[in-house]
């Protein structure tokens, strides 16, 4: 590489955001983090909201950073969690603060939708998306029930990392990866689907021009370069859905592997060329989602740290102050296998107590009930363990290639105790980091689109170059765990 590049990426997951700025120089990749804020989600008259002027406040911050330190910019790009989206009036101001998928008016309304509107099968037919009561067709099919006035007021819907792009460049396009989260975009044409654009009253003009990830969106506008001291910076579409950027970012060798993108959500899948949908795709909910050079993430959504990190907020401060090492290992001091649960039953959706609703679901099914932290910890690992193993077994089904190896990515790549057990559980190596592969993808997307790599491959093997993976092997306990998994299929399947 002749001369070291450098791009500032954004990425914002739903309880913090950073600013980072990567560079590339003889095949390396490094990469620096210049600011960090928290993401708050507002409770206000009965909804949930995400502060959409604080998150951009956040960006122009770190834009300025990067103009006080002179560095010049090769682009700018930014990825966000899924399926929600801001209103844009006629006027170009944006209507009402977005709202949060974790927001109850979506209760009910993806049952009511199939009743009266398109049918459960159908949707998936047009989709191959997981079903999920939060996704963006649900939402707004639910605003248009509550008579809600943005809605009827938009000019234009923007999905969050859009949004703040149309924030930077004044230019609104629809990028793909994000689009796909949504339920209404069609894999087999590439753009959203008409029937399920109009089953909400909207039309395909109320949605940006659609875009593949590495398309330059535009420049910064005049605003923002005189905010931020900062000249004409192009602006990329990245892979604005996280998982589509952390998936970029598996340092795989080749194309046989699994992922499990371990955060708040385990998302766990595998790269297909096309989307898997069928009956047997169907009748396990599994997504197609939008990757990038074409590929799809044939994935299932699975509640990851989302109980841990909800029970670590509930527990007595001289727990909270332990380290996440400390927790954690006074968790393996615990009976293995005393208390199971279902990770993605819909009790632990977003309960007023996790540990309740924890405790609730080992009494209702006959078990043990976790009483101390560091119960609760193991039947929560034990659990996402188990829970692993029965999606993986799954896509073992879908894949037309051999499962040997499973690549975990995300902050959950640092659970030493849970990666081994996930590697027990499963029987397969694991392959733990980055930790940071929303970000590294993000930036090596925008790489890519600066002609500073050829394609994904290449971006994989400068990804393995630059960062430490640690391995993991299934140890002697498989007789253990395959015990434990028959009484896992026991309790979650009555």
């Amino acid at each position: 590489m002749k001369n070291k590049k450098y791009f500032f990426a954004v990425d914002l997951g739903a309880t913090s955001g950073r600013t980072i700025l990567g560079s590339l120089e003889d095949g390396r990749l490094e990469q620096e983090e210049l600011t960090r804020f928290p993401n708050n989600l507002i409770e206000t008259g009965g909804h949930f909201y995400w502060d959409i002027y604080a998150l951009y406040f956040e960006m122009i911050k770190g834009l300025q950073e990067v103009a006080r330190r002179k560095i010049q910019l090769t682009s700018i790009g930014i990825d966000t969690w899924g399926v929600d989206f801001v209103f844009v009036a006629e006027d170009n101001a944006i209507l009402r603060n977005p709202r949060a998928y974790r927001d109850p008016h979506t209760f009910g309304r993806m049952e009511q939708y199939f009743e009266q509107v398109v049918d459960r099968k159908t949707v998936y037919d047009l989709t191959g998306i997981q079903f999920m009561n939060f996704n963006s067709l649900f939402q707004l099919y639910a605003m248009r029930q509550d008579e809600n006035v943005a809605i009827s007021l938009a000019k234009k819907i923007l999905f969050l990392p859009d949004a703040l792009s149309w924030m930077l460049t004044g230019e609104a396009v629809c990028e793909y990866t994000i689009a796909s989260t949504s339920q209404m975009l069609n894999p087999r044409t590439g753009d959203l689907d008409e029937r399920l654009i109009q089953s909400v009253g909207l039309t395909r003009e109320h949605f940006g021009r659609m875009v593949r990830p590495g398309t330059q969106i535009g420049v910064l506008t005049e605003e923002v370069q005189k905010m931020t001291g900062l000249g004409p910076v192009p602006v990329i579409a990245v892979a604005g859905h996280d998982t589509a950027s952390a998936v970029a970012a598996v340092p795989a060798k080749d194309e046989q592997f699994a992922y499990l993108s371990s955060g708040t959500w385990s998302l766990m899948g595998i790269e297909t060329k096309e989307a898997v949908i069928n009956d047997r795709s169907y009748e396990l909910n599994f997504t197609n989602e939008g990757g990038v050079e074409g590929t799809t993430r044939f994935l299932k959504n699975i509640c990851g740290m989302w109980l841990y990190e909800r029970c670590r907020k509930e527990w007595p401060e001289e727990v909270r102050k332990l380290s996440h090492p400390e927790l954690q290992g006074s968790a393996m001091q615990v009976e293995p296998f005393r208390s199971i649960i279902n990770p993605d039953d819909k009790l632990f959706a977003n309960p007023p107590s996790m540990i309740t609703a924890i405790q609730q679901y080992c009494h209702e099914t006959g078990q043990q009930v976790p009483e101390t932290p560091a119960e609760i910890c193991r039947c929560i690992f034990d659990s996402l363990a188990l829970r692993y193993r029965q999606v993986f077994q799954w896509l073992k089904e879908f894949a037309s290639f051999d499962l040997h190896i499973l690549h975990i990515i995300g902050g959950g790549s640092l659970n030493k105790y849970l990666n081994q057990f996930t590697a027990d559980a499963l029987g397969v190596e694991v392959l733990a980091g980055p930790q940071e592969g929303t970000a590294i993808g993000n930036i090596m997307l925008q790489a890519k689109a600066a002609g500073e790599v050829s394609d994904i491959w290449e971006m994989r093997r400068i990804i393995a170059n630059s960062i430490e993976m640690e391995a993991y092997h299934p140890t002697k306990d498989k007789a253990a765990w395959d015990a434990a998994f028959e009484r896992y299929l026991a309790i979650t399947l009555t």
